[in-house]
């Protein structure tokens, strides 16, 4: 029971375990208040984000300060940084969607 950590592993395993049936018999609530207890890092998900948006804010202001200087690009440059730039935005997108609701499991 300790390496439960979501409602779907509950759920996978209760017909199978007859330790976990034993104690979901005796007190349901306590049996699924243990693995609630689960308590995830949002800390690194924050970084994540944050390092993201900061590397593409400063890639178009570096861009912004480049261009007003006179000072004239390359092209191999500006490729880079649209290639940089829209994994970047990419990997936002894909952090920042909703998860879809086959997968929640209502």
């Amino acid at each position: 029971m300790q390496n439960i950590k979501s409602f779907v592993e509950f759920q996978k395993e209760l017909p199978t375990n007859p330790d976990l049936q034993k104690k979901y018999k005796e007190d349901p609530v306590k049996a699924i208040q243990q693995f609630q207890t689960y308590v995830t890092n949002n800390w690194i998900y924050r970084m994540v984000l944050g390092s993201l948006s900061t590397s593409v804010l400063l890639v178009i202001i570096g861009i912004i300060v480049l261009t007003f200087a006179g000072k004239t690009i390359d092209t191999y440059v500006t490729t880079l940084f649209t290639a940089f730039v829209s994994g970047a935005v990419g990997a936002l997108v894909g952090l920042l969607a909703p998860l879809p609701k086959s997968y929640l499991h209502y």
